[in-house]
């Protein structure tokens, strides 16, 4: 790997950590295939809420990343000074977005066998605010309309959690979005429930997945936590650019092994065996989805 894939980017820069004082759940679905709309991509999300900024997560993608770190360090622990074969089948979306809206910017954390982030404005997004109003999960909510990205979006946003934020790259109402979906029901962040933030017991969060919501933070990674309800960047991820994360993402699809071996190499990774020989990582990376709908459109011209 080249120095060029380590490039930083002057845009990020240090947030204050922040706490969490609610957890919202959503249900995320995208039709991201029209030629199959009865199948579409589901996943389970979260947005922690704190008192000045907020990060949206996929709750999937943390319990997959910690699956293959644990898999991962057990071969290199059991290896011996060998092929370390990986399957690396992440589905979900790795992609944590941190909004602070007080500042009008959002931070986008992106993993590729390491953390990036990319800092850019958050969306200004101009809202029509109706008269409708409607209950879920005991909030008092209001119905807000809006054209964005390509698409028309009616959302729900309750007063009562006033903090500017919501699901994706959502926000600017006065409160929390809620719910939130397309005219045509492509793209729907739908809620799924809201739990106060608490100190999460680790050992009993990874015991009873039923009753704790939030995943355990990714174990052996350079953002463990003690605390889940911190909303903080990575410490040690990579800044860098939209540009310059498209060159990684591309050279990790054409390559997911030479991929992964450089960038542990260029963390100092510990890439020899017991018998002190070098390791050869061959990771065997998940097929990616067909998307002919994605969701950010281009807008008509």
């Amino acid at each position: 790997m080249g120095a060029g894939l380590m490039m930083s980017a002057p845009g990020v820069k240090a947030q204050r950590p922040d706490t969490a004082q609610v957890f919202v759940h959503y249900k995320f679905s995208h039709v991201r295939d029209t030629t199959d709309r009865t199948r579409p991509y589901t996943e389970n999300m979260v947005l922690a809420v704190g008192k000045k900024a907020g990060v949206y997560r996929s709750y999937d993608a943390q319990l997959q990343e910690a699956q293959f770190n644990k898999q991962m360090r057990e071969q290199i622990a059991g290896s011996g000074g060998g092929r370390i074969r990986v399957d690396r089948h992440i589905t979900a979306s790795g992609t944590e977005y941190f909004q602070y809206p007080n500042e009008r910017t959002m931070v986008r954390r992106e993993s590729l066998f390491h953390s990036f982030l990319i800092s850019e404005a958050l969306p200004a997004i101009v809202w029509q605010i109706g008269s409708d109003t409607a209950t879920f999960g005991g909030l008092h909510c209001q119905k807000a309309t809006t054209h964005f990205k390509g698409r028309d979006y009616t959302a729900w946003f309750c007063p009562d959690l006033p903090l500017q934020l919501g699901p994706w790259k959502l926000n600017g109402l006065p409160g929390v979005i809620v719910e939130a979906y397309d005219v045509k029901n492509e793209v729907r962040f739908a809620f799924d429930g809201i739990e106060k933030a608490r100190m999460i017991d680790q050992s009993v969060a990874q015991a009873s997945d039923n009753q704790v919501r939030m995943p355990p933070p990714l174990p052996g990674t350079e953002d463990d936590l003690s605390d889940p309800t911190i909303i903080k960047l990575p410490e040690h991820a990579t800044k860098t650019t939209e540009q310059e994360f498209a060159r990684l993402r591309e050279a990790a699809r054409k390559d997911p092994s030479a991929f992964a071996q450089g960038m542990m190499a260029s963390q100092g990774g510990d890439m020899a065996g017991d018998n002190g020989h070098k390791m050869n990582v061959e990771v065997k990376a998940a097929p990616a989805p067909v998307i002919n709908n994605p969701i950010e459109l281009p807008e008509k011209k």
